[in-house]
């Protein structure tokens, strides 16, 4: 069983994910600090079958969450130190299988866990039994239809690694998705002596898509708030990294990504300016946006499978 972790709270992720490795329920593959890094593409992307979620987060909080979510083939499970019957009651018209209160019991985790697991493995037998069933009395069973991950779209894998650099709620991870889907659809279309598209010519291509018209005083205007949007994304994601590498040299995530996404000796300055609580816009640390940009999308690609 495969289990989501979202919670704006690292030691009650933490809390919850050594649960449920320590009673075997599962392995934990992924987290999210706020409801606004997940959708359902996403969560079936990663083939997440229960879903753990708190309810107040700060950007979009765990029954909006669950509203967004209405057609996410897992399981939910909510958490939250508010008892107002209301919103449970409301949490539970959504269509989620649990509400656990904080602060969080290790043997009520365990034992909600094992009871939603028990009804995920009782309702695929059932499913089996039925096609079984259904096969015997000389219908064909029909096919039935599997989360397509291999075939996801190239912005679901960007998503996924936005999220890992812990900016997917930055407003410049949508001019990065967008620009994922552009490159997507021009490499489709390319010829094979076509070179990669200019950084300008991406702004530029992708902003008068959103427009809808090719004004060049309008695109040129949105060519400017993107390119400050995204700068300020990617500078993020650089801090988040150095942040990473202070606090544990070996996390994985710094690891994987920070000589990947960016120049190593640039993320070194970032990390020394953190240590000694330099405040951002003064920054030395530079970053470089098309190398960004095609990191992105080639490790996008790579991920699609």
């Amino acid at each position: 069983m495969r289990y989501f972790i979202t919670d704006d709270d690292p030691a009650v992720r933490s809390m919850l994910a050594h649960i449920i490795e320590d009673a075997d329920l599962g392995e934990v593959c992924g987290e999210a600090e706020d409801g606004s890094q997940i959708d359902r593409d996403f969560l079936e992307w990663k083939r997440a079958d229960i879903l753990l979620i708190d309810l107040l987060m700060p950007n979009r909080d765990g029954i909006e969450t669950v509203r967004q979510l209405q057609d996410y083939s897992g399981k939910i499970v909510m958490i939250s130190q508010i008892e107002s019957k209301e919103m449970i009651a409301e949490a539970y018209s959504l269509g989620i299988e649990y509400y656990i209160t904080k602060p969080v019991n290790r043997l009520e985790v365990i034992s909600v866990l094992q009871k939603v697991r028990e009804r995920i493995l009782l309702q695929q037998s059932i499913e089996g039994i039925q096609r079984s069933l259904s096969v015997l009395s000389g219908h064909a069973a029909a096919p039935k239809k599997e989360p397509v991950y291999k075939e996801q779209s190239i912005g679901s894998s960007a998503r996924f690694l936005l999220t890992e650099l812990g900016v997917i709620s930055e407003a410049g991870s949508r001019d990065l998705l967008d620009m994922m889907e552009y490159l997507h659809r021009w490499e489709k279309g390319k010829a094979p002596e076509d070179s990669f598209p200019s950084l300008k010519e991406i702004f530029q291509r992708v902003a008068a898509s959103k427009l809808g018209t090719e004004n060049a005083a309008l695109v040129q205007k949105e060519v400017k708030a993107a390119e400050q949007r995204v700068r300020r994304a990617i500078y993020q994601a650089l801090t988040h990294l150095a942040s990473l590498g202070l606090t544990d040299y070996s996390n994985p995530k710094f690891e994987t990504y920070a000589a990947t996404f960016f120049d190593f000796t640039e993320v070194r300055k970032r990390m020394r300016e953190l240590e000694s609580q330099q405040e951002s816009a003064l920054s030395n640390a530079k970053i470089n946006t098309k190398k960004f940009m095609f990191v992105l999308y080639m490790e996008s690609k790579r991920r699609l499978g």
